[in-house]
């Protein structure tokens, strides 16, 4: 890969784990601390969430209608999206073990702990349980298909997309037939050490 290029997505990593190391310290005066899975509030900030939480009853009568009429629709993903689940962590489990790809750990990609909130009622806990999962869920499996994608066919497209994965940058420009076959070992190489040395 050409240096300026490899230069450009190293300082960018170095400015996303700045900008993450700058949005967990804005996140401190909220006085939460995370103990293993659990995230705990201090005291007083538990007290003022349930004085702010809207109740059942109330936040019913406020809600939208358009709300109501479409609640089905997005619930009833919950299938498609259960069996993507089920079948994308079999995929990676079977297939990653035998091309040694580095597999991809679900719990850094899905985290539940909008639940806690007390400010939040019963429905709302639903909503954001639900909102977390699917999101998560597609975060998760964009990494395993991103990593199938380093390993089959690392080329980049003649069109501009939008919303590519980290990956992509790495990859072959598009046309590049001289560098295809003696690159591609290589950059299947860095997947089977991804534990050592995580990409930019």
């Amino acid at each position: 890969m050409d240096e300026r290029i490899e230069s450009l997505l190293h300082q960018i990593g170095v400015l996303e784990d700045e900008l993450k190391n700058a949005l967990r310290e804005r996140e401190s005066p909220l006085h939460f601390h995370i103990k293993g899975k659990r995230v705990e509030f201090e005291q007083a900030v538990k007290t003022a969430h349930r004085k702010l939480k809207v109740g059942l009853m109330q936040w019913l009568v406020t809600s939208r209608p358009q709300n109501f009429l479409t609640a089905p629709f997005i619930y009833a993903l919950i299938i498609p999206f259960s069996l993507l689940d089920l079948f994308v962590s079999i995929y990676q489990a079977v297939c990653f073990r035998i091309y040694r790809i580095e597999r991809v750990k679900r719990s850094d990609y899905i985290a539940i702990d909008r639940g806690m909130l007390g400010y939040l009622n019963a429905i709302e806990k639903m909503h954001c349980v639900y909102c977390e999962y699917v999101n998560g869920l597609l975060a998760y499996v964009t990494e395993i298909a991103a990593r199938t994608e380093q390993y089959w066919c690392p080329i980049k497209h003649a069109h501009k997309v939008l919303g590519t994965h980290a990956r992509y940058q790495r990859f072959l420009e598009y046309g590049d037939a001289e560098n295809y076959q003696r690159k591609l070992e290589e950059i299947r190489s860095e997947l089977t050490q991804e534990d050592r040395n995580p990409p930019a």
